[in-house]
């Protein structure tokens, strides 16, 4: 059984009293009533905060990532800035990949670029299992911050096998994925030997941030939205299920968020999280009808439209407030990560409003 004091829920699913276990954002992802709606933002910890740019400013990212001391001062920036219900931990997707053995970088302005990509069986051998001593810098990150943000819980993360395939496959970034998928069609058997190797590395990746305190942890499929229903279900849902069904016994809800994947909402429901974050293409009440009552949402505004003037801002707020009803927990946030020309003033207006309109809610029963 997990302690209060590591922040995570009891491993019988029942909340304790106080601490982060008790917070509203774990109370909605575990479909209980809480005091308002909970809001935390993706690409919350940086991008548009300048404290964020001053302090990494001469740092490069995967360097950034491997300072515990730097990475808990950017994870708390947001928390402290907006007031927002959750952090998540600074990191970056390819982390663990990297102490996995692959030779990679994260180039400003282009991304994780892999020195050499998968191509063969070989290529996927070289990624080798790991351990807590391969990442201990997120095992100490993870527990100084747990420290510092006392009753505001901390959320873990890790790339999904297909995202992570497809930066491995392509070498970078991609728009089409096409080398991504001549190989899943091409040669499947290999296609599922990279994604089985992957799915074990980000499932011991994950335990590593569990183990350390974190009160929930999100899988991110950001390209998942590029494949239809069929090949998701047979190419993509076996790996994330075998994350995310790996830690069904930890004690911390599971969340799972992918790009562009309205037509896959179903079938991510199905792959074992507990609430599943949904982009801004699909209204919250029309994806809840998809994923199933037993699940919570995640999401949705529009990220660009916090750029726009505020009382457009407010009415879209209201909306995703309204819509959101419709499913048995829901926890605000955008439908993609924050912008980097977002004000971070908006930002803050944002969670002082979701918390003021769904208190008001609440208050009226």
């Amino acid at each position: 059984m997990t302690t209060q004091a590591t922040g995570t829920a009891a491993r019988d699913g029942d909340p304790r009293p106080g601490g982060p276990a008790d917070s509203p954002f774990i109370r909605a992802c575990r479909r209980r009533p809480g005091p308002h709606t909970p809001v935390w933002f993706m690409r919350q910890a940086g991008r548009s905060l300048p404290e964020y740019r001053e302090i990494r400013a001469s740092v490069p990212m995967l360097e950034s990532c491997r300072r515990p001391e730097l990475v808990t001062e950017i994870t708390l920036q947001p928390v402290r800035r907006h007031g927002v219900d959750a952090a998540i931990l600074f990191s970056d997707i390819v982390v663990p990949v990297a102490a996995a053995g692959i030779d990679l970088d994260i180039v400003p302005g282009t991304g994780p670029v892999v020195a050499e990509p998968i191509r063969t069986a070989a290529d996927v051998e070289r990624i080798r299992p790991i351990t807590r001593d391969d990442v201990p810098y997120v095992d100490e990150a993870v527990r100084q911050l747990v420290v510092e943000l006392g009753d505001t819980p901390l959320i873990g993360f890790a790339g999904a096998p297909f995202t992570l395939a497809s930066y491995l496959v392509e070498g970078g970034p991609s728009r089409t994925h096409a080398k991504t998928k001549a190989l899943m069609y091409g040669d499947p058997e290999l296609w599922h030997a990279l994604c089985g190797r992957l799915a074990e590395v980000t499932l011991a990746f994950l335990r590593v941030q569990i183990e350390a305190g974190v009160s929930a942890v999100q899988l991110f499929d950001s390209w998942a939205g590029a494949l239809s229903e069929a090949d998701y279900r047979r190419y993509v849902l076996p790996h994330s299920a075998a994350v995310l069904s790996g830690l069904a016994h930890a004690g911390v809800p599971r969340i799972h968020f992918g790009v562009g994947t309205a037509e896959l909402l179903g079938a991510m429901g199905e792959a074992g999280a507990d609430v599943v974050g949904v982009d801004w293409r699909t209204p919250l009440d029309v994806a809840t009808g998809r994923i199933g009552p037993d699940k919570a949402v995640q999401g949705n505004l529009d990220p660009a439209v916090l750029l726009a003037p505020w009382p457009v801002v407010e009415a879209e707020v209201r909306r995703i407030l309204e819509q959101g009803r419709a499913a048995p927990g829901h926890v605000f946030n955008l439908g993609h990560g924050v912008l980097p020309e977002t004000d971070p003033d908006v930002l803050t207006r944002v969670v002082a409003l979701v918390h003021e309109l769904s208190s008001r809610r609440a208050d009226r029963g």
